[in-house]
């Protein structure tokens, strides 16, 4: 990036903190900060910042406008340390974070828009996790919008404010599935000396299997035989015999199948539980940056900064907010919504911002300022040099 688009990109990150009312993390004066500069290169992370040395955030903010701006997820004694031994942990939140460029789904040619959407859906399956399964208030969540890619989820709790890493990773694993086996979704009961493996019903991934077991049992119900097994034969393992064989046992053990019983089903059952166990974990399971989860000392985007690869804000959603909000539309700096700039694009196409999709020409062109920002912190244009941006 050239020194001119960068001088233009401070300037306007400053006239946006102007006008901005930050809020402070909670205990945010034990915290670390860090911010990067718009230096050459712009990687300079300048941190093992305390409140203390920044002063007041907002006339810090004002004043230097920064490219990026983080504070730590943990709480210290001496946030201000020069050494990580010497900060004195406390505490830390439990952090997720959700990449959009890191979903299966999502590669090189997915538009901006549709991989934010995706990453909006891994969002809403974590919530679910965390709130269903894992029983956290939704007061004790905060929701925000990384302004770049996906978003950020905060848990402070503080049940697990203390965990050491090997907890967290344990918490991950279970987000993520990660070495689930039908074993695990189980349990024996015993009556009058007969005993039985049984589906769990009573929560966590045994009660997500069981669900979806009835789902389909009650789609396959719909269905004319011939259908049913075309459904069954979608599932893993299961060939036109087995499905057959699935369908008999409909008829002669419906509790079975139902209930998820593996001893009265015979291996149809129990080849529909373990297919469907893997559906289940396909569908539901949160794809969470896990360094991120295990990272007692991570920096993280500062809630109401802007990004300094998009100038998009990063921006708290309240969680019964998610659903309607849109991060190219309700993460735009108001600063930048009613002016022009002029710019000269070196990498042309389409740019969705504001509610609308622009088709970006190469070269010489003016455009609005939230469209310009976005193309130069991309570095997909250049600041013209008669750039004063116009009302």
């Amino acid at each position: 990036m050239d020194s001119a688009t960068r001088d233009y990109l401070r300037r306007r990150f400053r006239a946006y903190y102007a006008s901005a009312d930050v809020e402070l993390p909670p205990g945010g004066e034990s915290r670390e900060w860090g911010y990067i500069p718009w230096t050459a290169g712009g990687t300079t992370m300048i941190r093992h910042k305390s409140l203390f040395d920044l002063g007041d955030v907002g006339t810090f903010l004002a004043d230097e406008g920064p490219r990026h701006v983080y504070f730590s997820a943990a709480e210290y004694r001496d946030p201000g340390a020069g050494t990580m031994d010497e900060k004195g942990w406390r505490a830390a939140d439990l952090v997720f974070d959700l990449d959009g460029d890191h979903l299966d789904e999502v590669d090189e040619s997915t538009p901006y828009p549709e991989m934010l959407a995706a990453c909006k859906d891994a969002l809403q399956r974590l919530l679910d996790l965390l709130l269903d399964d894992l029983g956290f208030a939704t007061e004790s969540l905060q929701v925000v919008f990384s302004g770049g890619r996906g978003y950020h989820v905060h848990v402070r709790d503080e049940a697990v404010r203390r965990l050491d890493s090997g907890a967290r990773r344990e918490i991950v694993d279970y987000l993520r599935a990660i070495d689930l086996d039908l074993d695990g979704l189980v349990r024996t009961e015993t009556n009058r000396g007969t005993t039985r493996r049984v589906l769990q019903t009573e929560g966590g991934w045994g009660r997500r299997t069981h669900r979806r077991l009835l789902s389909v049992v009650e789609e396959l119900r719909t269905m004319d035989e011939e259908r049913a097994i075309a459904r069954l034969r979608e599932l893993d393992g299961i060939g036109e015999k087995r499905a057959r064989t699935i369908l008999g046992a409909f008829e002669s053990t419906p509790e079975a199948v139902q209930t998820g019983n593996l001893e009265a089903g015979g291996p149809g059952v129990r080849t529909l539980v373990e297919s469907i166990a893997n559906e289940v974990v396909d569908a539901e399971t949160a794809p969470i940056d896990e360094p991120v989860t295990t990272d007692l000392r991570r920096l993280i985007r500062f809630p109401g900064s802007l990004h300094g690869g998009t100038g998009l804000v990063v921006r708290r959603i309240p969680v019964g907010e998610v659903d309607a909000f849109d991060p190219l539309v309700d993460a735009v700096a108001e600063p930048f919504e009613n002016r022009e700039v002029r710019i000269d694009v070196t990498e042309p196409g389409p740019v969705w911002m504001g509610g609308d999709r622009f088709r970006i020409e190469e070269g010489d062109v003016s455009v609005r300022e939230c469209v310009g920002v976005f193309l130069l912190a991309r570095e997909r244009a250049k600041i013209h040099t008669n750039a004063t941006p116009q009302r």
